[in-house]
């Protein structure tokens, strides 16, 4: 399974339902749950900053990251960005092969 970063910028209209907020994250976590069986979430953080939320998770392919993303960007996120992460250890390992 790969690593993946899923940042994610919800849309104004969304932000702006604060206390709704633990009821609208239940409801993406059951879809991707149900759309993405395979996906295993390993730590979810809200940001302030650029993006609103950091979740960390794997997955078996860039496809199924993809999914992620388009099922956070359905449920009203104004962007959503799914990035591949590699342990520090192995990039460098990687970098002894350049």
């Amino acid at each position: 399974m790969q690593t993946y970063i899923l940042m994610t910028k919800l849309s104004p209209e969304l932000s702006k339902q604060v206390k709704d907020r633990a009821k609208l994250g239940r409801a993406w976590l059951d879809q991707v749950k149900e759309k993405c069986p395979e996906v295993k979430f390993v730590e979810h953080y809200a940001l302030l900053g650029t993006y609103d939320f950091m979740d960390i998770y794997e997955a078996p392919n860039e496809e199924v990251a993809a999914k992620v993303s388009m099922i956070s960007l359905s449920n009203g996120a104004f962007q959503s960005e799914s990035w591949t992460a590699i342990p520090y250890m192995r990039f460098v390992e990687l970098t002894q092969e350049i």
